[in-house]
């Protein structure tokens, strides 16, 4: 007779995470508002009932375009013409914070996103980072391995975002630096002296971008050794010409090659339109090491197991750090795990120590949790809690 799998009782629960989540014109939502503890979120319901609408809303939490990358203008309720706002309060150390982000009202027809912090609006998403930080999963992930190195290095960026809050800005810089080197390269004729400012951005940049996706692969390959063998563990490396660069030279002399190499392929950039040097061409590699292949080359299976095993060693990261309050996300995972692999899934959320939030349309996959989490059943974007 099969036993059912058991996780740890009575884990202490996150003393950090969202207490008040309330949305306007989002989405499938008009109008909702629900108030939480801090223990795991657990939401419930059918296909179209708004479940991950309501992760979405939560990736906004962070700088970007959320979780789903939609132009800030589809992501209006339905028939509105109101702009589409979040607002969350969050529970810290302190007495709280309450963050505020939506359609700017003054700019419906520029994509401009407005945000504020404890009521102050704030000039740059990325001041963001310093308050949370957001990791998630997601279906539309599951191709990862398989696609161009865009996708994998904005998802390390993201990971890099929760350590590093200055990140998500020298990102904005060295990409604003990129279209307008093209830009003047394109022109033909261009001031010497602007388009060595624009380079000298790129080697400042480009380098701090280098190494702080480098020291987060090296603390997640860290964690991921040191992690238990329920999901397979991933070996990463990040490669690029830059990354082999600075592991031959030391950041003086990185900084004087790259200079030297973007002088010299202006006209080769000029042809081809981008820059043919920098982080924007780096790449996050991911092995399986028990079969010494790479992920692009496994199972869909495994490939979905090593993204998860990745996500929670972030995630096991971030929950440490005292900084910015932690959460995390995972929309439908549990129903591509066996009973065992969810049952270690759910034991490894509950001693993060930090608020994480799970979606599924089976309400019976989250059996396990009764008591340590707090379940939500969506039914026609209505909520309807169970206790």
């Amino acid at each position: 007779m099969q036993t059912q799998p058991q996780i740890s009782n009575s884990p202490t629960p996150p003393t950090r995470g969202v207490e008040r989540l309330n949305l306007a014109h989002f989405r499938c939502y008009e109008i909702f508002s629900v108030s939480l503890d801090l223990r795991p979120v657990v939401l419930t319901g059918p296909n179209g009932a708004g479940k991950t609408n309501l992760l979405e809303a939560l990736s906004f939490l962070i700088p970007g375009r959320g979780l789903r990358r939609a132009r800030l203008s589809e992501i209006r309720y339905q028939g509105s013409v109101d702009p589409w706002a979040i607002s969350i309060h969050l529970k810290d150390q302190g007495e709280g914070i309450q963050i505020g982000t939506g359609l700017d009202p003054e700019a419906l027809d520029k994509e401009r996103r407005l945000t504020k912090i404890n009521g102050e609006k704030v000039k740059s998403q990325s001041i963001l980072s310093e308050w949370v930080s957001v990791v998630w999963l997601t279906p539309q992930m599951d191709r990862l391995f398989l696609e161009g190195p865009q996708n994998r290095r904005r998802f390390l960026d993201r990971l890099v975002y929760g350590f590093d809050s200055g990140h998500a800005q020298r990102l904005s810089r060295y990409e604003q630096a990129l279209k307008e080197r093209s830009h003047l390269l394109r022109q033909g004729s261009y001031d010497r002296y602007w388009i060595e400012g624009l380079e000298e951005t790129l080697v400042n940049d480009g380098i701090a971008i280098t190494v702080a996706r480098r020291e987060v692969v090296g603390q997640l390959l860290s964690v991921l050794k040191s992690q238990e063998n329920t999901f397979p563990r991933a070996e990463l490396s990040l490669e690029g010409d830059i990354e082999k660069l600075l592991q031959e030279k030391n950041i003086l002399e990185g900084e004087e090659e790259i200079r030297r190499l973007l002088a010299e392929s202006r006209e080769q950039d000029r042809l081809t339109g981008r820059a043919s040097f920098g982080p924007h061409r780096s790449d996050l590699m991911v092995i399986y090491p028990e079969k010494n292949q790479a992920a692009a080359l496994c199972s869909t299976g495994e490939q979905k197991a090593l993204l998860l095993s990745i996500v929670m060693a972030s995630a096991h990261m971030l929950s440490v750090r005292t900084e910015a309050i932690p959460l995390l996300l995972l929309d439908e995972v549990v129903a591509h795990l066996d009973e065992k692999r969810r049952s270690s899934l759910f034991d490894a959320i509950l001693k993060l120590k930090m608020q994480t939030w799970l979606t599924g349309t089976d309400a019976s996959l989250f059996e396990t949790l009764q008591g340590n989490a707090q379940f939500l059943s969506l039914k026609e974007a209505r909520l309807v809690s169970k206790t």
